[in-house]
């Protein structure tokens, strides 16, 4: 992985981390089928306008945005209404684990050692970086956002094949397209008073619908649909595992949270990790239109 890759796939869990830190405010007024909803709408809305219809991957681009948008983010955000954050940071991390048992089963991408123990070495680091989660009466938050964890990878493994031949911003044009109808009629008939929400919300909380759409999406999922059409799965996945350590330095510096040795520690460890699995033996990249 060259150092420019290298720097661009880190990117995203920097971006998604903020989102993640500042979204549960936000979800006191939306709640998180229609906050998706609305992101993904209007990165529709943003980026539509400038690229054709993908007609021969339009079957597939919406059968992916309701697995790895609409039914993922119903789950892993109805789940984090539930669970501590500190949870949710732990079990979403599943994601990477399961990722890769996707991939190898359907991709048929074998992860090395070097992988194997990258991942093991970074786990060990979010469990004491997220410290013991406290689970009581809280399983059902748990399970949902497992599923989520679970249903994000399956979709990151079907958009692969798609990511080697489109580019990362017109994936995430047409996901915005057909994934935020989806969630916003998904909350209205579950979560229900669509209207009344929208209406009733402040500016802070369409301040984090536009974080979301403009940095967690455009600029965040474009360039995830880059380096993912570029290096295997179990190159890039992984990088993920950083989401927690950007997590935790956004609620040091956005809600004056001051981190203990424990949470410098399971960083570093997270950090190397990470590390041992993206410099290893250079992948192949593969060529993009």
């Amino acid at each position: 992985m060259s150092i420019r890759h290298f720097f661009l796939a880190i990117s995203v869990p920097c971006l998604w981390g903020i989102g993640f830190v500042i979204t549960k405010p936000a979800m006191e007024q939306f709640p998180p089928m229609l906050i998706n909803g609305l992101r993904w709408s209007l990165t529709g809305l943003l980026l539509v306008w400038w690229f054709p219809i993908p007609k021969k991957f339009l079957k597939q681009l919406l059968f992916i945005s309701f697995i790895g948008c609409t039914v993922q983010y119903s789950l892993t955000f109805s789940g984090l209404n539930i669970i501590d954050a500190s949870s949710a940071v732990l079990f979403v991390q599943f994601e990477v684990p399961f990722g890769l048992l996707v991939a190898f089963f359907w991709l048929k991408e074998r992860p090395s050692f070097k992988n194997i123990l990258g991942l093991v070495i970074s786990f060990v680091g979010l469990v004491i970086l997220s410290g013991a989660p406290n689970l009581e009466g809280k399983y059902i938050g748990v399970i949902l956002v497992l599923s989520g964890a679970f249903t994000w990878s399956v979709g990151q493994v079907l958009v692969k094949p798609i990511s080697e031949k489109l580019s990362g911003v017109i994936i995430t044009a047409w996901f915005g397209v057909l994934a935020g109808p989806q969630l916003i009629l998904a909350s209205q008939l579950i979560e229900g008073n669509v209207i009344n929400n929208i209406l009733s919300a402040d500016y802070s909380a369409w301040l984090i619908v536009l974080y979301l759409a403009l940095l967690m999406n455009i600029l965040g999922y474009s360039i995830w649909y880059h380096v993912l059409g570029l290096f295997p799965i179990n190159k890039i996945l992984p990088i993920m595992l950083l989401l927690p350590v950007t997590g935790v330095i956004t609620a040091i510096v956005f809600l004056g949270e001051r981190p203990t040795l424990k949470v410098f520690i399971g960083g570093i460890i997270i950090l190397v990790g990470v590390g041992i699995i993206l410099f290893t033996k250079k992948a192949k990249s593969a060529y993009k239109l």
